[in-house]
């Protein structure tokens, strides 16, 4: 992998390493200290450990105006999505989404014509959720949607773990990487003060909150969808679940989470400075949080308006949202998580060799 981006980063890298007043910031400047000098490996690897907070560019002396004009944030951001893209098989795909919003919309809206065609699902009926559409059918649509996405991600994985050196993986260094993501811990900015991204010099913890209530409210979607399989397949329990059920409890909460995480996200996005982000994906970037703000939140409508007028409709969006972010997987800011992720790994093996 060879681009500008990884030419420029290699040029500010070098600055802030003799610099190295941002050196306590996050896990990318701690990594930087590592090195005398910059390949592509430890560059992609560095862009990976960078949740773009923004602190290392509001207190450097050395950006715009300045002759070195550094803005470490937006380099680092070229080179990470690059380095999602060249790397997951067909990358050429993942360019055209992240690089237009409207195309997330135009497979979302597809999704929805196939299901109420295709799928036979009307637009206006008040019947429930399983008399619209059967588990088995659920379980043959969207089960090829989600493992294969998966394995596409999966190479583009391995391909990243050779790139930058990865070897075997130990319990300490799964333990500390999902300590990390899961504590958010890269978006202190340094002394636990938050990050810059609201478009002045102002510290919030509010992006961090914001991805603490996404993240968390994926995860408990997912585990209410994974105890809901094995109660109907492990003891014959069969949806549809009351209420105070774990599958709905799980479902619900993680809903609220997810929508109130991803509305935050979308608001700090707009507000945020385009000069320190990734140069031309941010388009992509607001469909991604768009559509996860739709799979939640049309998941959370079709609870409340079962055995509505409106109950079709909500299920053919809400169906249709969650194909969408199943084939685009591997091709959205999706992805981003499961490399960072990959790079805390590789970052506990660097700092407990």
């Amino acid at each position: 992998m060879h681009s500008k981006a990884l030419d420029e980063a290699n040029r500010q890298l070098a600055i802030c390493n003799a610099c190295r007043y941002c050196e306590g910031f996050c896990a990318s400047f701690q990594a930087m200290t590592r090195y005398r000098s910059f390949d592509a490996e430890n560059i992609i690897h560095m862009a990976n450990l960078c949740h773009n907070c923004q602190a290392c560019f509001h207190s450097c002396q050395y950006t715009c105006p300045h002759e070195f004009d550094l803005n470490l944030p937006k380099v680092l951001a070229d080179v990470r999505v690059e380095s999602w893209e060249d790397h997951v098989p067909g990358s050429v795909v993942a360019r055209i989404i992240q690089s237009n919003a409207w195309m997330l919309v135009l497979l979302t809206c597809l999704a929805a014509i196939l299901f109420g065609v295709v799928g036979n699902i009307p637009w206006v009926s008040s019947e429930t959720f399983y008399a619209l559409i059967s588990h088995e059918r659920l379980v043959l649509v969207f089960t090829p949607l989600f493992l294969g996405p998966l394995v596409v991600l999966g190479l583009g994985l391995y391909r990243y773990w050779g790139t930058v050196g990865g070897v075997r993986l130990r319990w300490s260094h799964w333990s500390t990487a999902f300590r990390a993501a899961g504590t958010m811990k890269n978006l202190d900015g340094g002394v636990g003060q938050g990050c810059n991204y609201e478009n002045d010099d102002r510290y919030s913890k509010l992006r961090k909150w914001a991805h603490h209530a996404t993240m968390y409210g994926f995860l408990l979607c997912f585990a209410s969808t994974s105890v809901a399989t094995i109660m109907h397949y492990g003891f014959g329990l069969e949806a549809p679940y009351s209420l105070f059920s774990l599958p709905k409890l799980l479902g619900v909460t993680g809903g609220v989470l997810l929508t109130l995480g991803t509305t935050k996200l979308l608001y700090l996005k707009m507000r945020s400075d385009p000069k320190l982000g990734v140069s031309d994906r941010r388009s992509g970037e607001y469909g991604f949080v768009l559509i996860l703000w739709l799979v939640s939140t049309s998941g959370l409508f079709l609870y409340w308006l079962g055995g509505t007028a409106f109950a079709g409709a909500m299920l053919n969006i809400h169906l249709a949202s969650i194909a969408a972010f199943f084939v685009t997987l591997p091709y959205t800011k999706m992805a981003h998580g499961f490399f960072r992720l990959a790079a805390l790994m590789r970052e506990a093996q660097l700092t407990k060799a």
